[in-house]
């Protein structure tokens, strides 16, 4: 298997950082060569990939989620075998350290060509730039999940799953305002 570690300091709080990352679907916006991330449960993903003109389709399973802490992951069916983690580290109140650590299997000649020569290195490293120029332009989060998945496939105690977009919510007058506290989101 081969490694790959990036970590890079985002302009925007904690909370925002975490809950932006959580919406997997936002990924091909910002993650060169991912086409399409098709959620289809709270621990599950379809994935379409194209890079270097090699489309691949795998599926992953969350593994441990701990809001504001970590997402961990592993592909469970498909054309591509890795497992990782991504890790949120509040440095201040306006700004988080993401670091993403990540074992693949390359495939083919080409793979373990381009892993010898860092290109993955390079590629997270640039999909963790432009997670931050995205995260950072738009000043919050495009939604969130701020459910707890446990390793053992429990969800943590009294943490109640909610996923949701801000965007989506009522606007304009006689609308329930955001909460003021993003502890509060959990509760809507």
């Amino acid at each position: 298997m081969s490694k790959v570690k990036e970590s890079i300091d985002v302009d925007v709080p904690l909370h925002s950082v975490y809950n932006q990352w959580t919406q997997f679907e936002d990924f091909p916006r910002f993650m060169q060569g991912v086409e399409e991330v098709r959620q289809t449960d709270d621990r599950h993903c379809h994935w379409t990939t194209k890079v270097a003109g090699a489309r691949r389709e795998f599926d992953t399973e969350i593994v441990d989620q701990l809001p504001d802490e970590r997402i961990s992951w592993r592909t469970v069916g498909g054309d591509v075998q890795q497992l990782g983690v991504v890790t949120f580290q509040r440095l201040d109140d306006a700004h988080t350290r993401v670091s993403l650590a990540m074992d693949f299997e390359p495939h083919g000649m080409a793979e373990k060509a381009g892993a010898a020569l860092g290109v993955l290195d390079r590629q997270v490293k640039g999909d963790l730039k432009r997670f931050k120029g995205f995260i950072e332009e738009q000043g919050r989060e495009s939604g969130g999940w701020r459910g707890r998945l446990a390793p053992d496939g429990a969800a943590g105690r009294g943490d109640a799953s909610l996923r949701e977009r801000p965007q989506a919510r009522m606007t304009g007058e006689g609308a329930p305002p955001l909460p003021e506290d993003p502890g509060d989101i959990r509760n809507g």
